[in-house]
């Protein structure tokens, strides 16, 4: 008998032994959007078996967006998706009993071509902007509040081009547009490719007392999960940060990535590592007074289309995880 071949019985004899204890393992599934970015965390919670080792088994539900993961969550197809507190506010407005998990912090903001000369929102004035996520997107009331502020209009003083994320991205590059408001990962593409930043998402909401560093999107579960089964939460939480610390520090984790990310060329690769690191939340609560006052202004710019029936942020939006 060959090394080789006890090798391969040893490992029969462990995979054996392990197989029961896997097998109790408690199973979360998570709906995520094939190709998204939130995939590229999973995919290192899976590859290094951090579910596993935080106790329970990870299990991924590709959908096509992020309407279908709703559904999924909302049929019980899912145990988990990917969305904003906002849209969890509106759920539990309307009796839906959901709460959120923090996931990252990254925000957009305006972009500019690189040989514009604009200097502040007011340099805008009579210009084209182009906006991914629609009229409602949660970055472009932040900054109508934000130039409101400095007296300026956004709304009324310039032109906007509503479109998804790659058609502003590509318009935007064209040179087409004088500034371009989209989500983190099209904007580091856009860095990538010569535009820069001319305010951003953070800077904004620091400007209007909101914390900057309040985590916008999270994992969102029901809350009966929360009540009935903590341990689960916080476990898939514990992975979920695991991850991050190996995303934050690797260059290694990244290379193995690479294939998954639709990177162009080194310089998009970098810019979006360097976006989702930016990204990552701080391990302490969230700031919920600062919530309320960004819940407010949703609710004074954005409209019952925005969110709903709640007039305040309600109660219980949060997952007090570590307390």
């Amino acid at each position: 008998m060959t090394i080789f071949t006890h090798i391969r019985h040893a490992a029969l004899a462990l995979s054996m032994a392990a197989a029961p204890a896997l097998a109790d393992l408690p199973v979360l599934t998570i709906a995520s959007q094939a190709g998204g970015t939130v995939a590229w965390e999973l995919d290192t919670i899976r590859h290094h078996g951090l579910d596993e080792a935080n106790g329970f088994r990870l299990e991924i539900l590709e959908v096509a967006g992020k309407p279908a993961g709703q559904i999924a969550f909302q049929g019980g197809e899912a145990d988990v998706i990917v969305d904003d507190w906002i849209w969890v506010a509106r759920q539990r407005a309307a009796g839906q009993d959901i709460a959120f998990v923090p996931y990252s912090r990254a925000v957009g903001g305006v972009m500019v071509p690189a040989g514009s000369a604009a200097q502040s929102l007011q340099d805008l004035a009579g210009a084209k902007i182009g906006i991914a996520g629609g009229p409602n997107d949660k970055s472009w009331i932040i900054l109508r509040a934000y130039a409101a502020q400095q007296g300026f209009d956004l709304l009324a003083e310039t032109e906007q081009v509503y479109g998804a994320p790659p058609l502003i991205f590509q318009t935007a590059r064209s040179g087409e547009l004088s500034g371009a408001i989209n989500f983190w990962h099209f904007m580091a593409k856009q860095e990538a490719a010569g535009m820069r930043h001319l305010i951003s998402v953070a800077d904004a909401a620091r400007a209007l007392g909101m914390d900057p560093d309040m985590p916008l999107l999270g994992y969102v579960v029901q809350s009966a999960m929360v009540a009935e089964r903590p341990e689960l939460v916080a476990a898939f939480a514990s992975a979920s940060r695991d991850a991050k610390v190996l995303l934050e520090t690797s260059a290694e984790e990244w290379a193995r990535l690479r294939p998954m990310m639709n990177a162009a060329d080194d310089a998009e690769f970098e810019a979006l590592i360097a976006g989702f690191r930016a990204g990552i939340p701080g391990d302490g609560p969230i700031d919920e007074t600062s919530a309320r006052t960004m819940f407010r202004l949703m609710v004074e710019l954005g409209g019952e289309e925005l969110v709903g029936t709640a007039t305040e942020l309600p109660e219980g939006v949060f997952v007090p995880l570590g307390s």
